[in-house]
């Protein structure tokens, strides 16, 4: 009970602290979208239309406060990844659309490098009890697949990002139990992640620079589309290759999972 309650202490300090940053916002020296922008701070979009509206409010506030829609956009995302909550991929295209495809992609592998790491260490403090108890089988597949492949350990963690077996929250959260240390979990993520990343970001990037039909058949917007496509099969075809052969696998339950969804 100790564990459950240490945790929802931390979930409600960090709730606390996240609504303090997102309603004591700075004043603007221009009027217009003040209130707007303070309205929309704390509401996490859950669709394409409310991200594009929301991206639209925090570029026109970012204009007087860079540093501060950094810090917030920062402290938004650790919190998702730190707790483990889904759907973090709408910030990762909001990354693209505020600060651009190279920023936004090096802002987000560190976040979620950073995010995911800080809930390993909350899993290793607060939950492992909890991991276990309420997901037994999950953990005992991931325990046995981690120890066959013991001698490969990161290459098998990069697998695991790029074709998922198990949800990637799930992962940060079991990481711990299954005695991966954690300096391979932190650059696992870093670099496993980088293809779905930078889909996203890229993604966010090209919606928020389209201002007509014509635009997406662009040269930079075709030769954006191509580098999401290279970086997508590329990295995943070598891992898998690898896999192949130096990889313990089972393939049926690969493909059984093969589809679950991405959120880290």
């Amino acid at each position: 009970m100790r564990p459950l309650l240490g945790l929802l202490l931390v979930f409600a300090g960090c709730t606390f602290a996240l609504y303090l940053l997102s309603t004591r916002l700075p004043r603007r020296r221009r009027l217009g979208s003040t209130e707007e922008a303070g309205g929309r701070s704390l509401w996490f979009p859950s669709d394409l239309a409310e991200l594009r509206e929301l991206s639209e409010v925090l570029r026109d506030y970012r204009k007087e406060h860079q540093a501060y829609v950094f810090l917030l956009f920062c402290s938004a995302y650790l919190y998702k990844q730190g707790f483990a909550i889904p759907g973090s991929s709408f910030l990762n295209v909001l990354a693209g659309a505020l600060f651009g495809p190279w920023l936004g992609l090096l802002l987000c592998c560190v976040l979620t490098s950073v995010g995911a790491t800080c809930c390993y260490l909350l899993s290793s403090i607060f939950g492992k009890q909890l991991v276990v108890s309420y997901f037994p089988d999950k953990v005992a597949l991931l325990q046995r697949k981690v120890e066959e492949n013991r001698n490969s350990l990161f290459f098998f963690l990069l697998f695991l990002r790029l074709f998922p077996m198990t949800p990637n929250w799930f992962l940060n959260l079991s990481a711990p139990i299954l005695n991966i240390p954690i300096v391979q979990f932190f650059f696992s993520v870093l670099i496993g992640l980088i293809p779905y990343n930078f889909i996203c970001v890229q993604t966010g990037s090209i919606l928020s620079t389209l201002t007509s039909l014509d635009a997406l058949f662009s040269w930079d917007t075709v030769f954006k589309l191509l580098a999401i496509a290279m970086v997508a099969l590329i990295p995943g075809t070598l891992i898998k290759k690898f896999s192949q052969k130096h990889l313990q696998l089972n393939e049926t339950s690969t493909a059984n999972h093969i589809h679950s969804r991405k959120d880290t």
